[in-house]
Parts: C-alpha cells; sequence; structure tokens
C-alpha cells in the first residue's frame, strides 16, 4: 500500500504540473465528465491507462462532479504472463479491476486482410458491449497527446487528408454510448517518468501472435506510429513548439485558405463558388 500511496501522492505533487493539471485541462476543456455519469475506464494494462485509472480515482475523490467508474479489463487472449502482470499491477496501484474475457485473437489469427485493424474494431466493440453491460454510459481510454499529434501528421503524410483523433465522441454502433480521452493533454515523457518513478512495469499491448505490440487502439500499425515518434523526437529537438503547434493546427483552420473539405453529406471545394 505504502508504493501505491507515493504513487498516488506524486500525481498531484511531484506531477502536479505536468500530469494532474493537464488531466483537468483536458477533462474540464472538452466537458469529458458530467454529474451522473457511469464510466467504463478501459485498461489495457499499459502504462497510459494504469495511470489514467489512478487520475480517475483521484478526479473523483476530489472533482467537482459526482460520478460512478468501472475499472475494466478486456482480455482477448493475453499469454499468462501478461494477464498476471496485469492483474498484479492493479493490485500494487489499488485499482479494482473487473476482467472479462473475449476470443479477439482467436477470431482473428486466421485473417489475412488487415487483421490489425479488425482486432481493434473487436477490441473496441467488446469494450462498449461490456460497458453497456455494467451499465455505462461512456468509456474512457488512455490516447495521450503524443498519440494525438502522431495522428495528425499519419493522416497528413499517409492518409492524404487532415484529421485528429478527437478528444470525445459519441459511438455510432451503439446507442447512448460515448468514447473519452482523459488524457489528452498528457505527453507520454510524463507518463514514462512517473512510470519509472515508482518502477512500475507495464505490458505493451502484447499481441498473441508476435508477444509484442503490433496495433494500437485505433487500428494503427505500431511501426508507424514509431516514425512518428522519431519524426516528432526530430521536431521536438528543433523547437520545444512544433509539438503544440501540431496539435493547435486542427483547432484553428481557415477555411478560406483550405482547398477542399468534406462533411458526412457533401464535399466541398473552393472553386465552387470562386466565380459567383
Amino acid at each position: 500500500m505504502e508504493k501505491c500511496r507515493e504513487a498516488e501522492r506524486s500525481i498531484i505533487t511531484t506531477y502536479r504540473k505536468s500530469i494532474w493539471r493537464k488531466f483537468l485541462e483536458g477533462v474540464e476543456k472538452y466537458k469529458m465528465i458530467k454529474e451522473g455519469d457511469r464510466i467504463a475506464v478501459c485498461i489495457s494494462g499499459g502504462k497510459d491507462s494504469m495511470l489514467m485509472a489512478k487520475c480517475m480515482q483521484e478526479y473523483k475523490r476530489h472533482g467537482d462532479n459526482r460520478f460512478d467508474a468501472e475499472y475494466i479489463v478486456m482480455d482477448p487472449g493475453y499469454n499468462a504472463e501478461n494477464r498476471r502482470r496485469i492483474i498484479e499491477n492493479a493490485s500494487t496501484l489499488n485499482i479494482p479491476v473487473r476482467i472479462f474475457n473475449t476470443d479477439v485473437f482467436s477470431s482473428v489469427e486466421n485473417v489475412h486482410r488487415n487483421p490489425c485493424s479488425l482486432c481493434a474494431r473487436m477490441r473496441r466493440g467488446c469494450l462498449y458491449s461490456e460497458a453497456k453491460r455494467l451499465g455505462c454510459n461512456k468509456i474512457a481510454l488512455g490516447h495521450h497527446f503524443d498519440d494525438v499529434i502522431e495522428t495528425i501528421l499519419m493522416g497528413m503524410l499517409y492518409g492524404a487528408q487532415i484529421q485528429t483523433m478527437m478528444p470525445k465522441l459519441r459511438s455510432s454502433a451503439h446507442e447512448g454510448m460515448e468514447l473519452i480521452r482523459p488524457m489528452y493533454m498528457i505527453k507520454e515523457k510524463n507518463i514514462i517518468a512517473w512510470a519509472k518513478r515508482h518502477e512500475l512495469k507495464f505490458i505493451q499491448c502484447a499481441c498473441r501472435f508476435s508477444e509484442s505490440c503490433t496495433v494500437t487502439d485505433d487500428g494503427i500499425s505500431s511501426s508507424k506510429r514509431q516514425e512518428m515518434k522519431e519524426l516528432i523526437k526530430k521536431f521536438r529537438q528543433t523547437s520545444p513548439y512544433i509539438d503544440m503547434n501540431i496539435f493547435n493546427s486542427v483547432q484553428d483552420i481557415n477555411l478560406k485558405t483550405i482547398i477542399g473539405y468534406h462533411d458526412e453529406k457533401k464535399n466541398y471545394n473552393f472553386m465552387d463558388n470562386y466565380d459567383v
């Protein structure tokens, strides 16, 4: 329990500026948590979701909004060692996890076309279904600031589009359910620093087939994520402001300077009204 208390205390002391205030900034700026919410805090076993669970516990104790939380772990077919590590870390950090089993890994074992993307979609669907079964109206995922700017760059460089990972969104497949990302404003380096300070060792996503992280929660291969991490690392060496500029670039778009854009109903092009 002493290790747990130290880990909890450091969030609002040592890492008050870099983790706790950034957690509050994201949650409050994007109005992620409301009075009466029942939130399924989804824990994969990695550093991001474990820290998110601790921050959610702190927010539940000290925040203005009264809400309930279920701390759920989906086992898609982890090996015994990874499952044991998740249980031990949850016990060490005093997180009351509720584990449920699925056959996601087995279901995609023989899929040869985009198995990682299918796996990610199936895992997300299982989380929504379990959350709804528990009476929750939201699921919380542990994506952080670096995930957001990596997504922006990947969309531009590999998807030929400007898009981002939204701080919250409503599910189109699960009526009444919403996804939130409370770690949205927290930089990954600070999550790593917190874990190292308390000598916490977490799993790395652990696909059963490769026993390594092969796909992220949004269905993007880790090799592309890693490529973006290296690129952003170089940017940060050039200027400490570039990462925030990437983030802000999708919050201040001047449509008069965009050649084309679209919504769910229609495509728009600047030539449409150029000579009108």
